[in-house]
């Protein structure tokens, strides 16, 4: 009976230690230590190998300028926001979002029933003043005919000139309100205050608005600027009037704008300031698109090879380095690429690994590095 409990005990003992036997090599594989991280060919062999045949090149230091972008937004260089005069309905709406539309087009009608019943008062009275002031004058005129004659007193010739100066200033007074409700019923038809486009119209027909509230928002799309948020030190390093790069990649595209207005004045919370590049790309570009600033600093020195040289084996980047009239594979950490421009190669910054005056092979066996953005 005893034995037999050994027995189970032993089995039991041995299943845990055999369990996490296979646990352990489970996680070791996992890891990767059954696997080479790099493949055999990247050892190098004592003597390293031959030149014979391949393309050597040198690695050079280049002069590279370096800029830093600031991101903006693209705006209307003149945008408008059409807005009531009245408190009163609309009564009708003669364009849409996307519209175009010519300067001083009919966007909107407002009613204006009883601005125009306020006209033909102002009218009515303009008549009626204008009536008063030509019976004063000839009164006037009567009175001084009488006065040459001694047939009128001094008292009754300066009445009837009072009377005449009080029509007149009557009658400008009702040809003032006149105008004045002319204007008003001009309020009612809200024209386009420039040539462009329509971004977004306020309103619908049956809706009543108050002054100063905005009927439709207008923008002339032949002159656009990108407005970027630029940080203190880089500001010092603008001026306006100057010619800067300008990228929108929303539409894949490098143009350049002029530099028209820098505001100065820091905002608190970010220490940035509001600079305005006017011009910045075809037409195409709308408002509200996402665009960058590209801001030149100086050239930096650095270290380059073409792509061509550069191998990737397991997770490293290496090249094959003149030694000794032989070749020895070496590790390096690589940067920016270079697009191929004419006759050169695309090229590879190496920021450790290689000094400049040494040799690289171009070429040889093994997968071409892999191509990094700029």
């Amino acid at each position: 009976m005893a034995n037999r409990r050994n027995g189970s005990a032993l089995r039991t003992s041995l299943l845990g230690v055999g369990m996490l036997v296979a646990i352990v090599a489970i996680m070791l594989w996992l890891v990767g230590v059954f696997r080479p991280k790099i493949g055999e060919d990247a050892v190098p062999s004592p003597g390293g190998r031959p030149i014979d045949g391949m393309v050597l090149v040198d690695v050079v230091g280049v002069r590279v300028p370096v800029h830093e972008t600031a991101v903006g937004t693209v705006k209307a260089v003149h945008e408008a926001a059409v807005a009531s005069k009245l408190l009163a309905k609309v009564v009708a709406v003669h364009v849409k979002a996307g519209q175009a539309v010519a300067k001083d087009e009919v966007l909107v009608e407002l009613d204006s029933t009883d601005l125009k019943a306020r006209r033909d008062q102002a009218k009515a009275a303009v008549d009626s003043a204008r009536a008063s002031r030509d019976q004063a004058k000839v009164e006037y005129d009567r009175t001084q005919s009488l006065s040459r004659q001694g047939a009128a007193a001094p008292l009754e010739v300066d009445k009837a000139s009072n009377t005449l100066k009080g029509a007149e200033a009557d009658l400008q007074r009702a040809e003032q309100a006149l105008r004045e409700a002319e204007t008003i019923v001009g309020y009612a038809t809200v024209h386009s205050p420039l040539t462009g486009v329509v971004v977004d119209k306020k309103v619908e027909v049956g809706d009543t608005v108050q002054p100063g509230e905005v009927l439709a928002m207008l923008y002339d799309p032949t002159r656009m600027q990108l407005v970027a948020r630029v940080r203190e030190s880089l500001a010092q390093r603008l001026e306006v009037g100057r010619s800067i790069p300008v990228r929108i990649d929303a539409l894949d595209l490098d143009c350049r704008g002029q530099i028209s207005e820098i505001v100065p004045e820091a905002e608190s919370a970010s220490r940035t300031f509001s600079v305005k590049v006017t011009g910045p790309c075809p037409p195409g570009v709308y408002a509200g698109m996402f665009g960058r600033l590209i801001i030149p600093l100086d050239e930096v020195e650095m270290l380059v090879v073409p792509q061509a040289a550069v191998r990737r084996i397991g997770q490293l980047d290496v090249v094959d380095v003149v030694d000794g009239g032989v070749l020895v594979r070496r590790s390096v950490q690589l940067g920016r690429s270079f697009k191929p421009t004419g006759d050169e190669p695309a090229k590879v910054q190496v920021l450790s690994g290689l000094q400049a005056g040494e040799r690289v092979a171009v070429g040889g066996n093994g997968s071409a590095a892999s191509q990094r953005g700029n």
